[in-house]
């Protein structure tokens, strides 16, 4: 805007003295220079020398080029020129010279001085130095810039995530994993599985804004793609916020910065030696689920007998006490003396299962071990497959051993059942809604009669024939003792018509198993 010197010319008419406004003028903490239409010096401020080095006996007179600098482009000077001609202020950055010979960035304002004919008649220059704010900037720039590099070349998934839950910033392998999983942001979803993992622990992760390390992450996505592994780790730090509002009392905000690494295939190895081992302790427990099954089998045929001779006792002692009566009674007792104790004998013998090794767990992973250690009974069997897991699952406070085991038996009870259909599908589902954890095994064999729905989870029922693999009847029994120690739920979908449907459900992350049962067999 170009200034009318007509305001000044007769200070009688104002309140504020003309010498005050010199005054002022002189002493403005911003360089001021008054040239002559072809930019000679007429008038400097003291902090025009103090800034450039000039006194003003040795810049009066002189042209404002003394100050230029040949690294400034030519452009900008006539850029300058043709706004100032046109009575237009000009604003820019020009690279000055000091008298001492060093170089400065200056911030400058040019503009025309009018008289009242709105003739430009001098121009007035005002500028700053603004060499170290411009390196500052310059250095936040640098150092931004450095971040968003270290964190691209990061050769894992890194993602910046503020303390709202906002992700802030991410690098190609980070965009990388969200483009293959199929997720818009695979970050907020690992930080809710890590959230639920680690319980009470996560308060201080995040609040506290403690690190942490090496937290491994199963994946599943499910549509036939194969499982994933993801070992992440999380770095707080705090940031000031560049906002007005905290120019006085500051403004912090705190940041975590998410690494994710794709762990999959290291984790292939280890379940290769892992299945290894799985097998040999799964045909460990067989041969003790099979001994636990004789042995409950022959109890259960000596108590049948003991229980007649039993009856038979109690009716001999209503007779009374006949010399014949005494004598057979006295075999009698002994008779069931000798069974109790043999019975007795057989129940030390019966393996106990360790129910306090409970431990979080992953049903994902149990249900894809056993799916895994019947591969080949599957295969030989011509049975289709539909694995359907939920991608991301709680975990369950429990005993991977038993639920393994519970797994195999259900879905060995399935196979068993297809031998005979022309058509052999089994569909496994796993889901949550409720903060329950819900499994479905499904199987297209007959089904089992609404009048047998409950007797099959009773010990020594079994529908399977004599040929084939033996059984006494203690394969669905021992997996609703399984479920009962896990303080789950289990029946037979009264509803499902297509052959067998088998649910169960368990909270997520129970504490401890309880012996009271909730089972239902629909």
């Amino acid at each position: 805007m170009p200034i009318d010197l007509s305001n000044f010319e007769d200070a009688s008419n104002h309140d504020l003295p003309f010498s005050l406004v010199r005054a002022t003028v002189d002493q403005a903490p911003v360089a001021i220079s008054i040239t002559d239409l072809k930019a000679n010096i007429l008038y400097v401020n003291a902090a025009f020398s103090e800034i450039t080095g000039y006194a003003p006996q040795e810049c009066i007179g002189r042209n404002e080029s003394m100050l230029s600098d040949q690294r400034t482009p030519p452009e900008v000077y006539r850029e300058l020129w043709g706004c100032i001609t046109r009575q237009q202020a000009w604003r820019g950055r020009l690279l000055n010279r000091h008298r001492d010979g060093r170089r400065y960035l200056a911030d400058l304002t040019v503009a025309p001085m009018l008289n009242e004919a709105g003739e430009t008649t001098h121009f007035i220059g005002m500028h700053r130095d603004i060499t170290e704010e411009y390196l500052l900037q310059r250095q936040v720039r640098q150092q931004t810039l450095f971040l968003e590099t270290v964190v691209a070349s990061i050769p894992v998934s890194a993602v910046l995530i503020d303390e709202n839950g906002q992700i802030v910033l991410d690098n190609l392998m980070y965009k990388a994993l969200a483009s293959d999983l199929k997720v818009e942001e695979p970050a907020l979803l690992f930080l809710k599985l890590l959230r639920q993992e680690s319980g009470e622990e996560w308060s201080d992760f995040w609040h506290r804004e403690k690190a942490f390390r090496n937290l491994e992450l199963r994946f599943d996505p499910g549509g036939g793609r194969p499982s994933r592994w993801f070992s992440c780790a999380g770095q707080w730090f705090r940031h000031e916020e560049g906002t007005v509002d905290g120019f006085f009392s500051g403004s912090e905000k705190g940041y975590l910065l998410l690494t994710v690494d794709d762990v999959t295939q290291q984790k292939k190895q280890q379940e290769q030696y892992r299945l290894r081992g799985l097998q040999a302790l799964m045909a460990e427990e067989e041969k003790l689920e099979s001994l636990k099954e004789t042995l409950f089998a022959a109890i259960h045929q000596i108590q049948g007998p003991l229980n007649l001779i039993g009856a038979a006792k109690n009716i001999l002692d209503r007779r009374g006490d006949d010399a014949g009566n005494v004598a057979l009674r006295d075999l009698l007792q002994q008779v069931i003396a000798a069974g109790e104790a043999s019975i007795g004998t057989l129940e030390k013998c019966i393996p106990h299962t360790d129910n306090h090794a409970f431990k979080p767990v992953n049903l994902n992973q149990v249900l894809h071990d056993a799916i895994t250690l019947l591969t080949e009974r599957l295969l030989a069997s011509g049975i289709v497959v539909e694995w359907v897991p939920t991608p991301v699952l709680p975990s369950l406070r429990g005993s991977e051993n038993r639920l393994r085991s519970l797994f195999k038996q259900v879905i060995e009870n399935a196979i068993d059942a297809m031998a005979h259909s022309r058509q052999r599908e089994l569909r496994i589902h796993t889901w949550t809604r409720d903060q329950l954890i819900h499994i479905t095994i499904e199987d297209t064999g007959p089904g089992i009669p609404p009048g047998l729905r409950t007797q099959v989870f009773e010990p020594f029922f079994t529908t399977k024939a004599s040929s084939g693999r033996q059984h006494v009847g203690m394969g669905l029994a021992v997996a609703h003792e399984i479920v009962n120690q896990h303080n789950g739920m289990i029946r037979i979908d009264p509803d499902y018509h297509e052959g067998c449907r088998i649910h169960m459900q368990f909270e997520i992350r129970q504490t401890q198993p309880e012996r009271s049962a909730k089972v239902s067999h629909g």
